[in-house]
């Protein structure tokens, strides 16, 4: 697909009005706000993790407002049953058949708070809507609506009550993004909003704009010296000892999946459209890796008990694995108005 910049420029400045629009209600958390304005681009699916009271529900419920789009909220609790997320099918006694009613997952956005609180056969129906976009319903499969997207939600002090996500799902969340607590300025101004009233918001886009932007960063170009950097960044998770990080091995027991590499090639399409470039800079993959890959790492034993977190794990391999250098050339050869893949050379 070839693509003009104008196009980006004015999908990159309507994302920034997309985000100033939230920011009128959220206080701070930049980084959790960009990396769910990325995952709405990159069609993928994000986990927050934080302490209560971290404005994890009304960042992603306000997402919804400012995109105008349908939008489902789902209580996690233990005794959630499959058919409560997907839905079921009921007897009609008019007709004598059993018609399906469909569960809140058909929905564009769907929050998922405190996904860490159902059982393993919620986990699964949610699995397959995740990964293949359609849910089973009987003996009937329903394509989900175009985009869907899933923003979970989990607490990490609470252990009663709480499910681990299993591996398979966890590897489905393009990002995980752990906050903390505001800044002492940011908590006055949350506490001044807050106890105030909330302004009102505005739709900014729709879903089918937002449909057309990810076909944008579906567009940008991404070098394949990018795209090389990124598969070894994934591989050294693996492999740690053939980038100088033998140490590393002991700590862990699987690295992540092809998917970490995947995923941040797409995360940085999407964060170069949301910069308002036509083109991927190592930057961009550097920005995403540590969202990209922290949830992927399967940590050993002897990890925890020397308590190396995987977000420590990442920034040796950052460290370790040397960033290429790609001139970029003149990305606006070619035809007027085009935008062209930019020469690699050197």
């Amino acid at each position: 697909m070839t693509t003009s910049l104008s196009d980006i420029q004015q999908a990159s400045a309507t994302m920034r009005q997309v985000l100033y629009e939230i920011k009128r209600v959220i206080v701070g958390q930049d980084l959790m706000l960009e990396r769910i304005l990325v995952a709405l681009l990159a069609r993928g699916h994000v986990l927050i993790e934080g302490v209560p009271g971290l404005a994890k529900t009304l960042a992603i419920k306000t997402t919804a407002r400012v995109i105008d789009c349908q939008f489902k909220r789902i209580q996690f609790t233990p005794d959630l049953v499959p058919a409560d997320l997907i839905g079921t099918r009921i007897y009609n006694q008019h007709t004598g058949k059993f018609d399906v009613e469909q569960g809140p997952v058909f929905a564009n956005l769907v929050l998922a708070d405190e996904i860490n609180r159902a059982p393993a056969k919620v986990q699964s129906a949610l699995l397959e809507a995740m990964q293949e976009r359609q849910v089973t319903i009987g003996k009937q499969t329903f394509p989900l609506p175009e985009p869907f997207l899933v923003l979970a939600t989990q607490n990490p002090i609470e252990s009663e009550g709480t499910y681990p996500l299993p591996e398979a799902q966890v590897d489905r969340f393009m990002f995980k993004v752990v906050i903390t607590y505001p800044s002492y300025h940011e908590e006055m101004d949350v506490v001044e909003r807050v106890t105030t009233s909330l302004p009102e918001l505005a739709p900014v886009i729709h879903s089918n704009d937002l449909l057309a932007m990810q076909r944008l960063a579906d567009a940008i170009y991404v070098d394949p010296k990018v795209m090389d950097y990124a598969v070894t960044l994934a591989t050294a998770t693996r492999r740690p000892g053939e980038f100088g990080l033998p140490e590393m091995a002991k700590y862990i027991a699987y690295g992540a999946s092809p998917r970490a590499s995947v995923n941040m090639i797409l995360g940085a399409k999407a964060l170069a459209l949301l910069r308002g470039r036509e083109y991927v800079m190592v930057e961009d993959v550097r920005d995403v890796a540590a969202e990209v890959i922290r949830h992927r790492f399967v940590l050993s034993y002897e990890a925890l008990a020397d308590e190396v977190t995987p977000d420590a794990l990442v920034g040796r391999i950052l460290e370790a694995v040397a960033a290429p250098r790609v001139h970029i050339g003149d990305p606006y050869e070619g035809r007027a108005g085009e935008v062209v893949p930019p020469a690699a050379t050197g």
